[in-house]
C-alpha cells in the first residue's frame, strides 16, 4: 500500500439541510476535487443511508480508491458505520477519515454561512492531507476466558451475577463483607409498595449461594489483576475463620458493582455530639428492628454534607428517602410534628412525585432554607431546637426537636481508589467509577471488557442499580459468548533504535502496557503489549527521546494536519486571528460536539484537531502550528481527574505550562498557548472558550513569523530538549499525588530551561574562544553569580577549562572541545 498511487475518495453530506441548508456543499465538492491526490469526489443527501453506504462501497471498487474520507457529522457516532462499508469493500478500515463539517462547522455557524463553507473546505483539506498518510492496520484477535469475576455482592453485583450465569457462564463473585446484601440490609422499606427491604433481597440471595454457576468468596478482597480483556488474571484473598486464604483465576470480563457508602456527617448539626441527632440511614435501621421510639417533634435537614458541603453534587435519592421515612414516621404517631428543612425538593418521576404529594397531604410541612444560611441545631432548655431562615416567608425561624434526622450523601467507599489501580479504570471528580462516556458507553470503562454498574457508579435508587446490572450483564455477555474478540490497531509503536530505556512510559502507562527490558549490561529498552493498550497516547507524548508514537494518532498524521490548517490562497475568506485547537476525543471534542448539537453559536476562527487524549498532545505540536500560520494555540481535554485514560490530562497540563514558560523564556506571549478542560455536556463552557480564546489572541495582535522566527527555534529546541522532557514527565506523575502550588510549578520550569539554555549558550561561547567571567556576564545579561553556577558543572565534567585563577574564582576560561 505505500508504494501504491494515493487515490482519495471524498464523500460530502448535506444531511439534509443540516449541512446543506449552512454550507455550500457543492462548493466544497468543487474545492475538494482539486486537493492533491484526491481522484473522486461526490455529494450525498445523507451518506449514512443504505444509498449513501452503497455509494462509498461502489465508488472504491470503481475508481480504484484506496483512502475514503466523509465529510459529514461526527466520527463519535458515525466513524464505525463507514469504517465497515470500507472494509466491506475490500478496504483497510483505518484507511477511512472522517472530517466533522456539521457538529462543529454548520451548526455552529448557521448565521455565517459563507465563513462556515470556507471553514468546512479547510477541513476537508485537513482530512484530505491526513488521509494521505493514513496507514493499514489490523485488529487484535485475543481468545477468550468465558468466565466474569463481578467485584461487589450488592443488589447490583448479585443480579448481574445471576444474569450472567443464567447465560451458561461461569461466575466469580467477591464481596468483602462477610454477608452479601449491601446496603440495602440496612434499608426498611422500599418504595413504592413499602415492601420489606430485605425479605426482598433473600430471594435473590437465595439464588445466588445455590445457583451452581456462581461462586460466592465472602470475606474478600481481590489483590492483583493482570491481563486483558479476554484473559484477565485475578488473585484473591478470603478471610476464614481468623486464616487467610488465596484464590487465583482466569476471567474475560469484570464487573464493578462495589456499591457506596453514607457520609457520616461528623462535625455537622451536631450529629456525634447529641444522641437525638441521628442520619436517615441511622433511621432505617432503627425502624428495621423496632427500636426507633415514638417523636413528638421531628426535624429532618436535608443535603447535609452534599451539593457543596462536603461533596459537590446532590445524592439524589436523599429527598426520596426522607419523604418516605417521614410518613412512616407520621403513621406511626398521627400527632407527630414533621418539619422537612430542604435546600429545593429533588424528587425523580411520576411515582415520587405522588409520595411527596402524600407527604404534604398527611400534615408533614416542608420548609425551604437559604444555602447561604445554613440551619443550626443548639441545645436549649433541656432539649434541641432548629434555628433557620425560611426562604418561603423570609424571616428567621426555629423548631423544637426531640428527633433531628440528617439527610447525609451516598458516597464511594474509601477503598475505590486502591481498585481503581488495581483495574486501571478512572474514578471521577465526585470519587464514583467513571464510565467510558456518558451517552455512548455509560456502563463500560474505557479499559476493555471490564464494566460498571450500580452505585459504585452513582448514587442510584435500586430499581436503577437492578436495570443498570441487567445491561452490564448483557454488554458482559457480548464478550463471554466469543471465542475471540477484536481489540483496537490503535496501539503505540516503540522505535527499538531511537529507545533509551530511561522508563518514564513504563511509569506513566496505567494499563501496564510496557515493560522495560534489559538487553545487556547497562543496555535497557521499552516493549509494548497491543493487547493491553488502549491507545491515548499519553507515552509518546511524553518520551523524552520520541521514541514512541501511535498508531493512526502518528506525528506525520498530525503534523500533515497542521500544516494544511492555514493554507493562504488567493480567492478565499481569510479569518483572522487563525486558532487551531487540539482535542481529546471523549470530553473537549464530544463538548465541541454538544456546542454543535445545542446550536451555540461561536466564531468559525478555530479549527480542531482529534486525537484519543489530551496526554497524546506532544510540547511539540503546541509549536508547530506558529510556524504555519497560527495566531493561537488552544489545548483542550477532561477535567482533571475525570480523564478516561487515568493520567492524560495531567500531563497535557504539565506540557502547557512548560510550553507557555519556554514561549515566555524566549520572548513570545505565552497567552498565545491556551488551555481549557471541557466536559462532554459542556457545549457551552466550548463555545465560551471560543469566543474568550478569538477575543484575548485578536488582542495580542497579528503573529509576525520573521519576527518570531528565531526565538520560535529555540522554543522548539526546548520541546525537543531531552532531558526537559523527561523532567516534565515526571512533574506531570508527581502532581497526581502532591499538590503543587503554581507559582511553585512556574519558578520550577523556569529555572529548569533557563539553566538549560544559559548553559548551553555558556558553552557555546567558551568552545569558541577565551572568555572571562564579566563578559560572559554582559553578554548574556545575567548576574555573574549565575554565570559561575553554569560554568562549574562544565568545569566539573571537563567540558571547560581554567586559564587563570584570582582568588577562589576562575577568571580566564576556555572551551575544550574533546
Amino acid at each position: 500500500m505505500t508504494n501504491e498511487e494515493i487515490r482519495i475518495g471524498i464523500f460530502v453530506c448535506h444531511c439534509g439541510t443540516n449541512i446543506g441548508g449552512t454550507v455550500d456543499v457543492p462548493s466544497v465538492i468543487e474545492y475538494a476535487k482539486g486537493l492533491p491526490g484526491v481522484v473522486y469526489a461526490e455529494r450525498n443527501l445523507y451518506t449514512c443511508s443504505d444509498e449513501g453506504v452503497t455509494a462509498i462501497k461502489n465508488a472504491i471498487k470503481e475508481h480504484g480508491l484506496n483512502r475514503v474520507i466523509v465529510a459529514a457529522c461526527t466520527p463519535r457516532t458515525h466513524e464505525p458505520l463507514f469504517r465497515s462499508a470500507c472494509q466491506e469493500a475490500g478496504l483497510n478500515p483505518y484507511l477511512f477519515d472522517f472530517v466533522n463539517i456539521r457538529d462543529q462547522c454548520s451548526w455552529v455557524h448557521m448565521r455565517e454561512p459563507e465563513e462556515a463553507t470556507e471553514k468546512a473546505k479547510d477541513l476537508v483539506r485537513m482530512g484530505v492531507f491526513r488521509a494521505a498518510r493514513l496507514e493499514p492496520l489490523e485488529y487484535i484477535n485475543i481468545g477468550v476466558e468465558n468466565t466474569t469475576m463481578v467485584i461487589g455482592a450488592g443488589v447490583s453485583g448479585m443480579t448481574t451475577a445471576l444474569s450472567i450465569a443464567n447465560r451458561g457462564f461461569d461466575v466469580y463473585l467477591v464481596e468483602k463483607e462477610a454477608e452479601v446484601g449491601g446496603l440495602l440490609r440496612k434499608i426498611n422499606k422500599l418504595y413504592p409498595g413499602n415492601v420489606d427491604a430485605l425479605a426482598s433481597l433473600e430471594p435473590t440471595i437465595k439464588k445466588v449461594k445455590e445457583h451452581p454457576k456462581i461462586k460466592l468468596f465472602t470475606s474478600s478482597l481481590v489483590k492483583r489483576v493482570d491481563g486483558y480483556v479476554g484473559n484477565f488474571e485475578v488473585s484473591a484473598v478470603q478471610k476464614e475463620n481468623g486464616e487467610e486464604k488465596g484464590h487465583n483465576f482466569k476471567v474475560g470480563t469484570i464487573i464493578v458493582a462495589t456499591g457506596a457508602e453514607v457520609l457520616k456527617p461528623d462535625g455537622l448539626y451536631g450529629y456525634g455530639e447529641h444522641e437525638e441527632v441521628i442520619t436517615q440511614m441511622e433511621l432505617e435501621e432503627k425502624l428495621k428492628e423496632n427500636k426507633q421510639e415514638e417523636k413528638k417533634d421531628v426535624v429532618m435537614i436535608q443535603c447535609v454534607g452534599s451539593r457543596g458541603q462536603r461533596v459537590a453534587y446532590c445524592s439524589r435519592i436523599c429527598c426520596a428517602m426522607a419523604i418516605k421515612n417521614a410518613i412512616l414516621l407520621k403513621e406511626k404517631n398521627p400527632d407527630a410534628n414533621i418539619h422537612v428543612l430542604h435546600n429545593g425538593i429533588r424528587v425523580f418521576g411520576v411515582e415520587y412525585e405522588n409520595l411527596y404529594r402524600k407527604a404534604m397531604q398527611t400534615g408533614i410541612r416542608f420548609d425551604k432554607y437559604s444555602p447561604e444560611k445554613l440551619p443550626e441545631v443548639v441545645k436549649e432548655d433541656g432539649g434541641l431546637k432548629v434555628k433557620f431562615f425560611s426562604e418561603f416567608v423570609r424571616e428567621a425561624r426555629e423548631y423544637k426537636a426531640d428527633l433531628v434526622v440528617l439527610s447525609t450523601p451516598m458516597v464511594q467507599h474509601p477503598d475505590a481508589l486502591e481498585l481503581s489501580k488495581l483495574l486501571r479504570v478512572p474514578l471521577g471528580l465526585d470519587g464514583f467509577f467513571f464510565e467510558a462516556h456518558v451517552k455512548l458507553r455509560p456502563i463500560d470503562f474505557s479499559n476493555d471488557g471490564i464494566f460498571l454498574c450500580g452505585t459504585a457508579h452513582s448514587p442510584k435508587f435500586v430499581p436503577e442499580s437492578v436495570a443498570e446490572a441487567y445491561g452490564t450483564a448483557s454488554r458482559a455477555s457480548t464478550i463471554l459468548t466469543k471465542s475471540e474478540v477484536e481489540t483496537e490497531g490503535i496501539v503505540s509503536d516503540i522505535s527499538q533504535s531511537i529507545c533509551k530505556g530511561c522508563g518514564l512510559c513504563a511509569e506513566i502507562c496505567e494499563y501496564g502496557s510496557i515493560k522495560i527490558n534489559m538487553y545487556g549490561p547497562g543496555e535497557f529498552g521499552a516493549e509494548g503489549n497491543r493487547a493491553l493498550c488502549k491507545g491515548c497516547g499519553t507515552c509518546a507524548g511524553a518520551c523524552p527521546y520520541q521514541a514512541i508514537t501511535m498508531r493512526h494518532f502518528r506525528d506525520e498524521q498530525i503534523l500533515a494536519q497542521i500544516k494544511s490548517a492555514f493554507v493562504p490562497e488567493e480567492g478565499r475568506i481569510e479569518l483572522r486571528p487563525r486558532i487551531l485547537a487540539f482535542s481529546c476525543n471523549w470530553c473537549s471534542y464530544a463538548g465541541a460536539d454538544m456546542a454543535g448539537v445545542s446550536r451555540f453559536q461561536y466564531p468559525p476562527n478555530a479549527k480542531l484537531i482529534r486525537v484519543m487524549c489530551s496526554g497524546r498532545i506532544d510540547p511539540w505540536m503546541m509549536v508547530e502550528p506558529f510556524f504555519h500560520h497560527a495566531e493561537g494555540v488552544l489545548v483542550t481535554g477532561c477535567h482533571i481527574g475525570d480523564c478516561h485514560y487515568v493520567v492524560g490530562n495531567y500531563h497535557a497540563e504539565m506540557r502547557v505550562k512548560f510550553v507557555k514558560k519556554l514561549l515566555e523564556f524566549a520572548g513570545i506571549d505565552p497567552e498565545r498557548l491556551r488551555l481549557g478542560w471541557i466536559s462532554a455536556a459542556e457545549g457551552q463552557k466550548f463555545k465560551e472558550l471560543i469566543e474568550s480564546s478569538v477575543n484575548e489572541i485578536k488582542a495580542l495582535g497579528p503573529f509576525e513569523l520573521e519576527k518570531h522566527y528565531d526565538a520560535l527555534v529555540t522554543v522548539k529546541e526546548g520541546v525537543n530538549n531531552p532531558k526537559l522532557r523527561w523532567i516534565v514527565g515526571k512533574i506531570a506523575e508527581i502532581a497526581r499525588y502532591v499538590k503543587l502550588e503554581e507559582k511553585e510549578i512556574d519558578a520550577f520550569f523556569e529555572e529548569i530551561i533557563k539553566s538549560e539554555f544559559m548553559a548551553e549558550k555558556v558553552t557555546s561561547m567558551l568552545e569558541s574562544e577565551e572568555h572571562t567571567i564579566e563578559g560572559i556576564s554582559e553578554s548574556l545579561s545575567i548576574p555573574m553569580q549565575d554565570v559561575l553556577k553554569y560554568v562549574a558543572p562544565l568545569m566539573d565534567r571537563g567540558t571547560v577549562q581554567v586559564n587563570r585563577m584570582e582568588g577562589k574564582k576562575p577568571f580566564f576560561i576556555s572551551g575544550r572541545v574533546w
